[in-house]
């Protein structure tokens, strides 16, 4: 274990109601021992431990922790000193934000996070941005994480050439990582990172994994080094350091350089298309209404060709690196089940917003996870009306992922959307954020999957698994754990949306307390 981490707790909890996510679960209060970082027994009474601390916890609910199975982190602890568009309804709205933040920080440069272009009545432009400094940089980044509205000064401190629009898709990743390099980042320091992950403990948040971009071999032993350590964490490289990671000898599951067992490697993350908002996702058939090309044919775009995937998918599966597959577009996720299968390679199909039918079922027998962001389809839901419109019963399609078999898991895409597991257990289950009916309520998770989807695969509290536990007030499936009618689902989503632990524990210690 790296100097300075803390090793694994022992506890002996009493008077836990366990939660039945999937093996059945006690009808009365247990107590549950955690010994070294793990659930060690279960029983209606056990005898004190000598040096073991005890929690009595009065009968509240627990169940594991909850994982958030996409994140970029690094830019969620960013998102506090950002400007936020989210919600604005067209350029000018955003813009008059953007010249009332430069004017109240005496022409700062301002970086801001959240605008979706996709419905509005006109596209952003760099001259819009320029009419509130043309000297100072701006960068604008969109809700879905997929371009930069840049003014002339962001676009010339970059090194990039004119234009009239945005900065997107390759172009916009390649840069992205560049923006702290140049001073328009903000403060990701270790303690920043800490003082993030004590608020998600207090979410009962006890692991994420990590798709940030730049990351390197060292980056978390840096951060675990300075005392950032609180979380599990599954790190993600992309390909321009795929090399790196195999020459330090990493593995999916292997402990990240100078960390705990509680910080690991975990995948390669591809982004194999673009968005529905920007009309880059990749699909099957023409866009209907023509997004992203000014009303031309389009059908999304691939960002990697078919061979350059093969190399990229067979270099880590022969190293035992699980690959995570950015697929939005239907056209994508065949893609990319075709070169899974094709390599043999583990790993999971990240958002598969649109697919086709017939490939969920390729999606089940290949064993890949469907990790899915269903905070997303509060977003993209009329924007989906809008964009694609024949095609909307084949978005966000869980029930029939679930129903086929497929290992369906649940996260944000933080700061696509709130790094917030409740909601996003809430938006699965309810399919709707306002007064408008369930969003193709057929494909609606009930409480006790949508949670069980949210506790990275260990189900019902059980002997063996490793102590990450959460303790909540009252039971979180409520009434109706197992129904899928509308009207439960509404009286499920508030709920759901408002739950907060009254304790998490990671790898036995107390990782947030309200008690």
């Amino acid at each position: 274990m790296a100097s300075g981490v803390e090793p694994a707790g022992s506890l002996l909890i009493r008077q836990a109601r366990l939660v039945q996510l999937t093996d059945p679960a006690p009808d009365h209060p247990v107590d549950v021992l955690v010994t070294d970082g793990v659930v060690t027994e279960i029983a209606p009474a056990l005898d004190s431990v000598a040096g073991v601390d005890e929690i009595d916890l009065g009968g509240r609910w627990v169940t594991p922790g909850l994982w958030d199975q996409h994140v970029h982190l690094g830019q969620w602890v960013l998102t506090s000193g950002r400007l936020d568009l989210a919600g604005t309804p067209d350029v000018e709205s955003a813009v008059r934000l953007v010249r009332d933040r430069f004017t109240a920080t005496d022409g700062a440069p301002v970086l801001a996070w959240g605008h979706r272009p996709a419905t509005w009545p006109q596209p952003p432009t760099v001259a819009a941005l320029d009419e509130v400094s043309d000297t100072v940089p701006i960068v604008l980044i969109a809700g879905d994480g997929h371009h930069g509205w840049l003014n002339s000064a962001a676009l010339g401190l970059l090194g990039l050439p004119p234009r009239t629009g945005v900065v997107a898709e390759g172009e916009w990743f390649d840069n992205y990582a560049r923006l702290e390099a140049l001073g328009l980042s903000g403060d990701i320091s270790p303690a920043s990172y800490q003082r993030t992950m004590e608020h998600l403990a207090g979410l009962g948040i006890v692991g994420l994994v990590d798709l940030e971009f730049g990351e390197r071999p060292h980056s978390w032993g840096e951060r675990v080094a300075a005392g950032a350590d609180l979380l599990r964490i599954r790190g993600g490289v992309y390909p321009d350091g795929l090399e790196e990671f195999i020459a330090a000898g990493l593995s999916t599951g292997s402990p990240l350089p100078g960390c705990s067992p509680r910080q690991v490697f975990g995948v390669l993350k591809l982004i194999s298309d673009g968005s529905l908002n920007t009309g880059t996702a990749w699909c099957c058939a023409p866009y209907p209404s023509g997004a992203g090309t000014g009303g031309e044919i389009n059908y999304g775009a691939a960002n990697f060709t078919e061979a350059q995937m093969d190399a990229l998918v067979s270099r880590a599966a022969d190293h035992g690196i699980e690959v995570a597959t950015h697929a939005i577009g239907d056209a994508a996720v065949a893609q990319a089940l075709d070169v899974h299968e094709r390599w043999g390679a583990a790993g999971s199909i990240e958002h598969a917003q649109l697919i086709r039918v017939e490939d969920i079922d390729r999606l089940a027998r290949l064993g890949l996870r469907a990790s899915v962001q269903p905070a997303h389809l509060l977003d993209d839901r009329d924007p989906s009306e809008r964009i694609w419109p024949d095609r909307v019963q084949r978005c966000f399609m869980f029930a029939t992922m679930l129903d086929a078999g497929v290992d369906v898991v649940l996260g944000s895409d933080a700061p696509v959307s709130p790094l917030d597991p409740w909601l996003s257990i809430a938006a699965a289950v309810h399919r709707s954020a306002d007064e408008r009916p369930p969003w193709h309520p057929e494909q609606a998770l009930t409480v006790r999957q949508a949670l069980a989807a949210s506790v990275d695969r260990q189900g019902t509290v059980h002997v063996g698994m490793p102590a990450d536990l959460i303790a909540l007030p009252d039971d979180p499936l409520g009434p109706a754990p197992d129904s899928t009618d509308p009207a439960d689902s509404a009286l499920a989503g508030p709920r759901l949306r408002g739950s907060r632990p009254d304790l998490t524990l990671i790898d036995g210690r107390v990782a947030h307390t309200a008690l």
